[in-house]
């Protein structure tokens, strides 16, 4: 399996509100670094998962939506609490969608998606894609 990685940076302000979370239950801030790796069984005709430069432009595309937002008033989150957990599925989904129709996103095996806090807290969403295997030429 192969996979080629690609890190953005966002940040959000929400609040989680259960017991659960403490002082995290109150409006606040959050930076986040995601790392976004596509995963592919066989590389295309130009040896490469997916192409870096296009990779990027679809992160910063989802990221957009959620960069310098509350969450708390974003429609796509309304009764959801938005966990780093949570967030790391929405973009994972998200990317998903924006490549379905692309022929390299097509040939993908999965997503992950490692959204980091600081160096010593993070989350990961492995998303399963139904890769589409073309013979090899």
């Amino acid at each position: 399996m192969f996979s080629l990685t690609v890190r953005r940076h966002f940040m959000i302000a929400h609040s989680l509100p259960r017991e659960a979370f403490g002082p995290a239950q109150a409006l606040h801030g959050a930076t986040f670094v995601a790392e976004v790796a596509f995963r592919r069984r066989t590389l295309n005709d130009d040896a490469i998962v997916l192409d870096i430069g296009a990779a990027g432009t679809i992160i910063e595309e989802v990221l957009a939506g959620l960069n310098y937002r509350n969450l708390d008033e974003h429609p796509d989150f309304e009764g959801k609490l938005t966990t780093t957990e949570a967030l790391a599925h929405y973009i994972a989904r998200s990317v998903a969608e924006k490549l379905k129709d692309d022929d390299d996103g097509a040939q993908l095996a999965g997503i992950d998606v490692t959204l980091r806090e600081n160096p010593d807290a993070w989350a990961t969403f492995s998303l399963d894609l139904p890769a589409v295997d073309l013979p090899a030429s």
